[in-house]
């Protein structure tokens, strides 16, 4: 002032505030003038009202001062100003915007982490010679060399060598997994150990990493039915705001001190730059992108945030048997010799026999043979007998493979071995029984073993008060051995696939959450039919397809991550909306000057616009304290 005339002063700061306000706050005014017309009233709303208020008051004041009356001016004669609230309100908005934008990024940090596994390159093995070529080259059926120290580049098959393959930045497990030929490997993961060659079975969009990126990239663009809560709460919101600014207006300017108009302005302003919901809007999406990023580099995979809220809410947990609970690849439990045969002699006949077949029992029978060295020969005069077994010659010497209906259509007794069945199967054990000569020579006993984790992990569910059901489509018998083993009471055995919807159907009536945990096309009706449903990521595509989350893992400790993940991202969403309208009603009635009367106290509207941007901030760093979450 000692340099400026108070006309000249206003003339500089217009001068000063326009490229800030019209400039860099013109994106405001657009979605302000938009949110008006679309009848969608948002921050950008008060924004738009009360800096443009602010701006055009001044911008009157400097151009025609005259027309002001003695309401408006102070006590020298002047009419006031106040670019330098609106420019300052314009620049706190934007740093908010900044960082929101720089949080966004940081949750976004799980996805250019998933994006990052994939090498550029990969070595391709053609007729004996190697050569390094792109990623995006590489198509089904090529054989790629991957070395020590390397990245798988795609999903496939080894086919030659072993290694140990570290698959936490997938998985969330530290230990690196053993591979041998026939196993498959993920594209991402690090081998650690030796090298070995691969066969590319899945590549670009359709491998395991290019699906998780799209799945978390889905959850964060997806809204929380929290979201839409705070959406229909912002509806209401706005326009009260309105009514308060208005209402803080007239009550000053009726009863203010003088200047009035001009105390009343800033009431009014200050009022819709506090009560602004910038922290409202950020509440539910920046704890979903965070919980979600966490999720996926934990191995557990949101396809959309209802499913990360309601997850939260489940009170009961439907678990199918096969490939859930237990490995879903049958293996060789123990082999019962019987006269004088030996253990190499009744394995090496029986996977002679099964040599050409593809059922499961087979594959499982192979393998150990294969795991045993043991030696195959030829089949001479090989039948199957469907429902049954199969039967030929191995080395001169007739052998049948089978059931008891099998040993009874070759008149092969075994009446001697009965309660040694029934107890080989009370563990819902398989027992195929094996003849040579038309004689009994010996078991071989099948079994899907339960997954080490199951029992820890459905323990710490039932700690958590969830209720476990197993339903599944085995008989009564097998089904009852898991279950026992787990500590499951309530089993539903021999079920269809739509009976698995209907005693969903059936509890949700009764008022229950339910989640339902399975991995095969079978399980596709009851995954959709559940408030969550969870899919195993080593079962079907029409599984995963089904499910709103997947473990890629398969592994059951995996719905005990998100299970936490998904109360500890609803605890943080509810600290969000307390901090949002916590400011809120403190700062609206602050700005509308509450104080003023008793301690001469009025909020200036910069200081409303940093109280507004503090309460942005607070959501921000409390929606990040997710990343910290120990799963």
């Amino acid at each position: 002032e000692r340099w400026l005339s108070g006309q000249m002063n206003g003339w500089v700061q217009l001068a000063l505030s326009t490229p800030v306000v019209l400039g860099c706050g013109w994106p405001f005014f657009k979605r302000g003038w938009a949110s008006i017309k679309n009848n969608a009233l948002n921050m950008f709303t008060l924004i738009a009202i009360g800096t443009g208020a602010a701006f055009a008051y001044s911008t009157a004041a400097v151009f025609a001062p005259a027309l002001f009356p003695q309401g408006f001016r102070m006590a020298d004669g002047t009419v006031p100003v106040y670019f330098e609230s609106a420019a300052v309100i314009i620049l706190l908005v934007l740093l908010g915007q900044i960082l929101e934008l720089k949080a966004r990024e940081r949750t976004g940090s799980a996805i250019r982490a998933l994006l990052d596994l994939a090498p550029e390159t990969a070595t391709r093995v053609r007729d004996g010679a190697e050569e390094t070529v792109p990623l995006d080259e590489i198509a089904a059926g090529d054989i790629l060399r991957v070395k020590a120290g390397g990245k798988v580049p795609v999903d496939g098959v080894i086919s030659l060598g072993h290694s140990s393959v570290d698959e936490s930045m997938l998985t969330g497990e530290p230990i690196p997994v053993e591979k041998s030929p026939d196993d498959e490997v993920t594209g991402g993961t690090l081998n650690t150990t030796g090298s070995f060659l691969m066969r590319a079975e899945r590549v670009g969009a359709e491998t395991m990493l290019a699906r998780i990126v799209d799945m978390v990239a889905s959850a964060q663009r997806s809204r929380a039915p929290a979201q839409q809560l705070a959406d229909a709460v912002a509806g209401y919101f706005v326009p009260a705001v309105l009514a308060a600014s208005l209402l803080a207006f007239i009550a000053w300017w009726a009863w203010g001190p003088d200047p009035a108009l001009a105390y009343a302005l800033v009431a009014a302003v200050s009022v819709l730059i506090i009560a602004c919901p910038c922290a409202l809007g950020l509440a539910t999406p920046m704890s979903i992108m965070t919980a979600t990023g966490c999720g996926a580099q934990a191995g557990v995979l949101y396809r959309e945030a209802s499913a990360l809220e309601a997850f939260a809410q489940v009170d009961t947990l439907i678990v199918d048997k096969t490939g859930t609970l237990t490995q879903g690849k049958p293996v060789v439990g123990e082999i019962v010799c019987l006269g004088k045969h030996s253990e190499n002699e009744v394995l090496g006949v029986a996977a002679s026999l099964e040599r050409g077949s593809e059922h499961p029992l087979a594959r499982a029978i192979l393998a150990y043979a294969d795991k045993r060295n043991i030696e195959t020969n030829v089949v001479e005069g090989f039948i199957t007998h469907p429902g049954k077994g199969i039967t030929g010659s191995v080395l001169g010497k007739d052998a049948a493979f089978g059931n008891e209906a099998l040993m009874d259509a070759t008149n092969i007794d075994i009446s001697n071995i009965t309660d040694q069945l029934s107890q080989l199967r009370e563990g819902g054990n398989t027992v195929m029984m094996l003849a040579i000569a038309d004689k009994l020579a010996g078991l071989i006993v099948v079994k899907d073993p339960v997954k080490g984790t199951a029992r820890q992990a459905l323990d710490k569910l039932r700690n958590q008060g969830l209720s476990v059901i197993m339903a599944t489509g085995d008989d009564q018998r097998t089904a009852k051995a898991v279950a026992a083993e787990l500590a499951i009471d309530e089993v539903h055995a021999g079920i269809l696939p739509q009976d698995k919807a209907k005693l969903i159907s059936s509890l949700q009536a009764r008022g229950a959450k339910v989640a339902m945990a399975g991995d095969g096309i079978n399980d596709a009706p009851a995954l959709a039919q559940a408030d969550v449903g969870i899919a195993m990521g080593t079962g079907a595509d029409v599984a995963i397809e089904s499910a709103g989350i997947t473990l890629v893992k398969g592994d059951l400790n995996g719905i005990v991550r998100a299970r936490k993940l998904s109360r500890a991202a609803m605890a943080n969403i509810k600290q969000n909306l307390f901090f949002a309208f916590f400011y809120n009603a403190i700062g609206v009635p602050l700005a509308a000057g509450v104080l003023y009367p008793a301690f001469g106290l009025l909020l200036s509207p910069v200081f409303a616009a940093a109280a507004m941007s503090l309460s942005s901030v607070s959501v921000i760093t409390n929606a990040l304290r997710l990343r910290n979450v120990k799963l």
